[in-house]
């Protein structure tokens, strides 16, 4: 019989938890969540065709990228105690959400505007939960590695901070500096790429160009004027 080598776990999505801890359960499904945000990623990118999302995909891609890089030029181990394979340093879960967390959150910051309420204190309310979901969700993940003991304090700290480095950097340039400088070399890049035959022919966007939330309330004000005159609400409206 031929020599069978023995199976390997896909780590990608393999994570190891104290069963006896709900704790730990609930950790070892959070530290999943970067994996269920590339899928959303790709979702968004297909449905929206805004250059925002595709640029913060492709900068989140880069990202991996630097990290598998950066793992195999300091080649550190992992915990002792981990059960986990590879190297260890930076972490990559950590780097992940730092990179997301800081892009999005300077996106809210600089350049997205919520639907306003009509109260001030509740718009401003909301804004901070935001910026607090995002600061807490990346915070658990990168506790989870620890938690779990796939990574060091030092690996994670380092992880993160390569990773918001990382999520600044690609959003200065590829969206602060094009939309605060249209003509310097960002701007006239980005203008050169949405002006592109086949940017037309896929039909990609620059919504945050136009609308100060990216079109999502244009959006639905016009759905909601052609369904109503569809289901005739609004000749119904002036009879009464």
């Amino acid at each position: 019989m031929a020599n069978r080598t023995a199976p390997a776990a896909l780590e990608l999505t393999h994570v190891l938890y104290d069963a006896n801890s709900h704790v730990s359960l609930a950790l070892a499904l959070v530290t999943l969540s970067p994996i269920l945000l590339m899928a959303s990623y790709a979702a968004l990118a297909v449905v929206t065709r805004d250059l925002l999302v595709i640029n913060m995909w492709a900068g989140q891609l880069a990202c991996e990228g630097f990290n598998w890089v950066l793992k195999r030029l300091v080649k550190q181990e992992r915990p002792v105690e981990s059960l986990g394979s590879g190297y260890g340093f930076p972490s990559s879960h950590s780097q992940y959400m730092g990179y997301f967390a800081s892009f999005l959150a300077l996106h809210l910051f600089f350049r997205h505007r919520f639907v306003s309420s009509g109260y001030k204190a509740l718009d401003r309310l909301f804004r901070a939960a935001m910026y607090a979901g995002l600061l807490a969700w990346a915070g658990i993940v990168c506790y989870s590695r620890l938690h779990l003991t796939y990574h060091t304090r030092t690996q994670i700290a380092w992880g993160a901070g390569v990773g918001v480095a990382f999520g600044t950097l690609v959003y200065g340039t590829m969206e602060l500096l094009p939309a605060r400088f249209p003509r310097s070399v960002f701007g006239r890049v980005r203008t050169a790429l949405l002006a592109h035959p086949l940017a037309t022919w896929l039909r990609i966007k620059d919504g945050w160009a136009v609308w100060q939330d990216g079109g999502r309330e244009a959006e639905w004000l016009e759905w909601r004027a052609r369904w109503e005159k569809q289901n005739g609400l609004v000749a119904k409206t002036r009879t009464e």
